[in-house]
């Protein structure tokens, strides 16, 4: 009688040794700008970290779906600017209430989501060229909606308490962390459900593994595909909500760019760009990853233009390790 030994998994190929990789790293880097500047560990700094990754954790959030399944959303970030040009609209230039704006916001949000995914499904086209395309409809549209201006909602001042208020400072006076913050953590939470606990998230695996495979067990992949990228676009509307609320204003020139931290905070931390891997956890450690280093750049007088190279290191760092890995498997 034979009995077959499996073979051990290396502590590298473990999807939990790579979130711990991942939160060391960002363990590090607190550690390292701590020491080279006083500035950094102040308790006003630390909170404008975790503001700055609120809005791209958001992004973050959805593009970790979209990735999952194989595929790629570069419109999320002028997505987020259209959703909140549209809020302004509804709460500014209608006058409506604004939770009103809010939905408004998220629905358009759903809407170019669902037309991404429509396009890729139905029509075949590379996710690529699909949402490469959505990226400069939803930033015409923004920019035509709102007449080339930016947005104010200084007649409503709850909604920029919605970001910038804090639950936690009128329940534990001292202890101010922004709404904005805690909306990032609640979203994760929901986003980490979705995917470990729904039809949903296994079906979004399954998709990046073998979409083939998948389909021919009967599943319709199509539509799971629409609906993986409808729920990218409730994020980035949801982005777009927090990035208004917290700088007061729908600015329709804004966006352009946040797609690219989110994608990189994604596969900083550990989502496959050959999809079927990824995690809600190491998303979240990823954006903490990219704004703690852009935060401690600055406060070290680094130029920006090389804040970007870094960045960019640190990213084609993080997809070669990925490539090992798979390699590995």
């Amino acid at each position: 009688m034979e009995t077959t030994i499996a073979p051990k998994k290396s502590l590298f190929r473990s999807d939990a040794m790579q979130r711990l990789l991942a939160f060391g790293a960002l363990i590090l880097l607190f550690v390292v700008f701590s020491l080279a500047s006083p500035y950094f560990f102040q308790f006003d700094n630390i909170i404008g970290i975790f503001l700055s990754t609120a809005v791209n954790g958001l992004l973050a959030l959805g593009v970790t779906f979209v990735i999952i399944t194989g595929g790629i959303d570069l419109s999320i970030g002028t997505v987020m600017t259209l959703c909140s040009v549209i809020a302004g609209v509804f709460i500014t230039f209608w006058g409506l209430p604004v939770p009103v704006g809010v939905l408004a916001g998220l629905v358009t949000g759903m809407l170019c989501g669902f037309v991404n995914g429509w396009i890729i499904a139905r029509l075949k086209m590379p996710p690529f060229v699909a949402t490469l395309g959505m990226l400069y409809v939803a930033k015409g549209l923004a920019l035509v909606i709102s007449g080339l201006k930016p947005i104010y909602f200084d007649e409503s001042p709850a909604y920029r308490m919605m970001a910038m208020g804090s639950i936690t400072g009128a329940v534990i006076p001292g202890l101010e962390i922004p709404n904005a913050v805690l909306i990032l953590f609640g979203a994760a939470i929901v986003a980490s459900l979705i995917l470990t606990k729904t039809i949903l998230g296994r079906y979004t695996f399954a998709l990046g593994s073998n979409e083939e495979a998948t389909r021919l067990s009967g599943v319709n992949t199509n539509t799971w595909k629409i609906a993986v990228y409808t729920l990218c676009g409730l994020f980035a509307g949801l982005a777009g909500v927090v990035v208004s609320a917290r700088i007061n204003s729908a600015q329709p020139s804004l966006g352009q760019g946040y797609e690219l931290d989110a994608i990189a905070a994604a596969v900083i931390g550990g989502t496959s760009l050959s999809g079927g891997e990824g995690t809600i956890l190491g998303t979240v450690i990823g954006a903490f990853i990219i704004s703690t280093l852009n935060n401690g750049l600055r406060i070290l007088s680094v130029p920006q233009e090389w804040q970007i190279v870094i960045t960019g290191v640190i990213l084609i760092l993080a997809v070669y390790l990925d490539i090992i890995r798979r390699r590995q498997k």
